[in-house]
């Protein structure tokens, strides 16, 4: 059976409910699988668990589920770009927890990986350590931390083959791979779709066995949190 949906929602449509915990690919609105947010949007589940890095900003990325009041609670490294996001929380509308960046990461490695859990000594001695196992190892403490496995998982990709191979591009290879683990259930978007043979298995970074879905990902402006730069020199008069 082929895995090339014809739209995000056609390739969300019988794997969504309310209450799933929902891992999103991306960092910040870098690489982030925009239509298949679009889509879970769209659908209307609500009381949703979002595992991801952060949550966007305010209307764009997964600050759209946000907006949309359908996310019950989030699972990230950062939040600090989203005004609605801190609204919501200081309400008692929002459940949060925060996990080191790298914890993150490797929870997510882990949960695809089949490793329930694994010790790490970062955290320990801070509220991140509170209500969780600690062990000594060679005379140093360290914390544990558990694996992650979401519903459903969703990565956006620079190309893939029909079989689910994905390669990911500049800085969308940042959680996308780990994120593509870690779900039960995965949709990839790409942004081209070739046929199987035609990329380079050295090139593959998500082997397709992880991927159960795929679309095509639709053109758009590809956004950015804050756009600095340096100022130019100014120009010498001949």
């Amino acid at each position: 059976m082929s895995k090339v949906s014809c739209s995000a929602a056609d390739a969300l449509s019988d794997v969504l409910r309310d209450g799933m915990v929902l891992a999103v690919g991306g960092f910040g609105l870098s690489g982030i699988p925009a239509d298949l947010i679009d889509a879970v949007r769209a659908s209307g589940v609500t009381g949703l668990t979002i595992v991801s890095n952060n949550m966007g900003v305010d209307g764009l990325g997964l600050g759209r589920l946000l907006d949309a009041g359908q996310v019950r609670k989030v699972i990230a490294s950062y939040v600090g770009e989203n005004k609605l996001f801190a609204e919501q929380l200081l309400a008692g509308q929002l459940e949060v927890e925060f996990s080191p960046q790298g914890t993150l990461a490797e929870r997510l490695r882990a949960g695809g990986a089949g490793i329930p859990a694994f010790y790490t000594k970062t955290g320990v001695g801070t509220l991140i350590a509170e209500g969780k196992p600690l062990a000594e190892f060679d005379g140093v403490t360290y914390l544990q931390e558990r694996a992650i496995i979401a519903d459903v998982a969703l990565v956006h990709a620079h190309l893939a083959d029909t079989e689910g191979n994905l390669v990911y591009r500049y800085t969308a290879r940042n959680f996308n791979p780990i994120v593509a683990m870690a779900g039960r259930i995965t949709v990839a978007e790409a942004e081209h779709i070739v046929a199987p043979g035609d990329i380079d298995p050295n090139h593959v970074v998500t082997p397709g066995v992880y991927v159960q879905r795929l679309v095509r990902a639709t053109r758009r402006t590809k956004n950015i949190e804050q756009r600095t730069v340096r100022s130019r020199p100014a120009a010498v008069s001949a």
